[in-house]
Parts: C-alpha cells; structure tokens; sequence
C-alpha cells in the first residue's frame, strides 16, 4: 500500500524570494506598453507648457506627472520589492504544506489553504510555479521544494 503524498517545509519571505517572485509572476511588458502613459503625458504637459495658456502650475504639473510615471515605470521592480521588504510579512517565516489533496500556505499574517480540485492552474516557470485559485495568483519557488514535491505539482499540471 502506498503512502499519500506529503510535504512540508518553512522558508523565509526575503529580498531575494520577493525579487524571485516579481520575476516570475510579472509579465514583462513591451518598452511602448511600459512607457506609453509617461510620454503621452510628458508630451501634453510640454505642449501646454509652451503653447497653452493654461495656468503655468498645472501645466507643469502634468509635465511632472508624466516625468514620475517614466522613472516610475523603468524601477517597477525596484519598487515593488522595496514596499514588500517594508511590510510586516517581511522576513516572516511561512509554512508550506504540499498533500494529496491540497496546498496549504501559512504565517503569522496569512493562513491559505487551497483543493486542489478549486486551483484553477498551476503554471511551471522557470524557478518555481503559479498557482491560479479564486483569481489570485500564488507563488511557490522551486528553492523551498524538493524533487520529490517538484514532481507531484508537475503530475498536477498534467492532470
């Protein structure tokens, strides 16, 4: 008689394991989808700058609007890994369960256990696995999983 599948295993939400996330579950956009709504609106807010009447101040608040939303654009990353790091689940230890039946994520702050029969997707990325359950996405990274759990989640994905 075989024995049920079973997991378990703690790891920390570090620098790196948020950096790894973003990597993994951020799509990466085009340099014209990243950029387009800075320049359109440093493009307007230069125009009105220099042929508008408008009151100079809104105008140059556009322009500045659109100068943040450039910069804001090129350290995307940067950002979010910075407002993780400064969140109370920084360097909080989380607890992964992996069973037959379901993927259970735990810590202090959060308590998520997810069916495998309620999981809409588990997609496999280059480092770890996406987890699609009631529109939100999960990130597992491969450096908390042995092969052995690697395997089973990848017999998921074909399932």
């Amino acid at each position: 008689m075989t024995q049920p599948f079973s997991y378990q295993t703690t790891f920390k939400l570090d620098k790196s394991h948020f950096s790894e996330c973003y990597d993994e579950s951020v799509p990466a956009p085009t340099f014209v989808v990243l950029y387009r709504k800075g320049a359109f609106l440093l493009l307007i807010g230069a125009l009105l700058v220099m042929f508008s009447e408008l009151n100079p101040y809104a105008a140059w608040f556009i322009f500045s609007l659109g100068l943040l939303e450039v910069v804001s654009s090129r350290y995307k990353k940067a950002w979010w890994v910075a407002r993780q790091m400064l969140s109370k689940v920084a360097k909080a230890e989380v607890s992964l369960k992996i069973d037959a039946d379901s993927v259970h994520i735990s810590s202090f702050y959060n308590d998520n256990k997810m069916k495998f029969s309620d999981i809409e997707r588990i997609t496999p990325t280059d480092q770890g696995w996406l987890i699609s359950h009631n529109s939100f996405r999960h990130y597992i990274s491969n450096r908390c999983l042995n092969a052995s759990a690697q395997d089973f989640l990848q017999a998921k994905v074909s399932q």
